[in-house]
């Protein structure tokens, strides 16, 4: 199952270029992945964070840049799950320009289980085991 919600691309995540900053994209998928935890998941980020003690810190990144996204964009942006492990799980992200549907960005972030405590790797909890499953892409990316 992929998980989808729209991003409206604001003002501020535009450079002289008149497209988005790079980094934003980053940003774009973070907040995509914390509406996923909240939405297909069920337990908003901040109780993740605050309640469970556990985070899900990005380790490894891989990204493909294919089109140009301008301000007043809205991107479409689809997240699923690629792999977990005993301790990480990867995430898929496609970000597509909602006005033609064209994929601007293409991205895997692979995240580490953390105590936030400790801030060290813990095996992922069974409940959310089973939602990253619910979530786990059975299609072949297209790289």
């Amino acid at each position: 199952m992929t998980y989808r919600c729209e991003i409206p691309v604001r003002f501020g995540h535009v450079d002289q270029a008149q497209i988005v900053y790079y980094p934003w994209f980053f940003h774009f998928c973070h907040e995509a992945m914390e509406r996923m935890f909240a939405e297909a998941i069920g337990i908003p980020y901040p109780e993740v964070l605050g309640k469970d003690r556990l985070g899900f810190p990005a380790v490894h990144i891989e990204t493909d840049f294919l089109e140009t996204v301008a301000y007043g964009e809205v991107l479409d942006m689809g997240v699923s799950v690629e792999k977990i492990g005993t301790t990480s799980v990867t995430f898929r992200f496609e970000g597509r320009r909602a006005s033609d549907e064209k994929t601007a960005f293409r991205a895997t972030t692979t995240t580490v289980c953390v105590d936030m405590t400790r801030f060290a790797p813990v095996p992922i909890p069974p409940r959310y085991r089973e939602a990253f499953e619910r979530l786990r892409n059975s299609e072949t990316p297209n790289r």
